[in-house]
């Protein structure tokens, strides 16, 4: 997948927009010194490229009776059934995510259901049909952890070692 090249402004936007979507495009331009039309332009060549992919409301599934959370990894018996089995995933709609990983999952679910009888009955009813071998299902008791990643520098190298490296490096005089 291609990466773009963010400039200054690029970057100082994503940051912000990606702190506050709701933060008004002129308030967005006060903070990065230029025009309101200058923003509105950078989010729509950002969305056009992909690199923001909209914005949305956040419900909190708990607030609204959804208080078990499951990651759930799925063996298919058939595993040339995949697209077929994703596409029924698709039409459950307590599944938020399905994932293709490696490791020994065909693939991995997010989903939540109200209760730990309402995840069995999911289990049993909607996801049992599907053709699967077996599944394992881990309950999350609280995400820790929630945030968007850092907006990457341009200039930063992507190779790890090879930062520290030079870092070592220039140190050495």
């Amino acid at each position: 997948m291609a990466r773009h090249k963010l400039d200054a402004l690029d970057r100082k936007i994503l940051q912000l927009i990606s702190s506050d979507a709701r933060i008004a495009f002129l308030e967005v331009a006060r903070a990065c010194n230029v025009s309101g039309a200058a923003i509105h332009q950078r989010i729509q060549k950002l969305t056009q490229l992909g690199i923001l992919k909209g914005s949305q409301f956040i419900v909190d599934p708990e607030k609204i009776g959804y208080e078990t959370c499951a990651y759930i990894g799925l063996y298919l018996k058939d595993p040339t059934t995949f697209d077929d089995v994703v596409e029924k995933l698709k039409r459950i709609p307590e599944v938020t995510e399905c994932n293709i990983t490696t490791g020994g999952y065909d693939m991995f679910i997010k989903l939540y259901a109200r209760n730990n009888h309402h995840l069995m009955n999911i289990i049993h009813d909607k996801l049992q049909p599907l053709g699967l071998s077996r599944s394992e299902t881990i309950v999350n008791f609280n995400a820790v952890i929630d945030r968007q990643l850092p907006i990457p520098n341009d200039d930063e190298d992507d190779d790890e070692d090879d930062n520290s490296e030079s870092e070592i490096n220039d140190n050495v005089d």
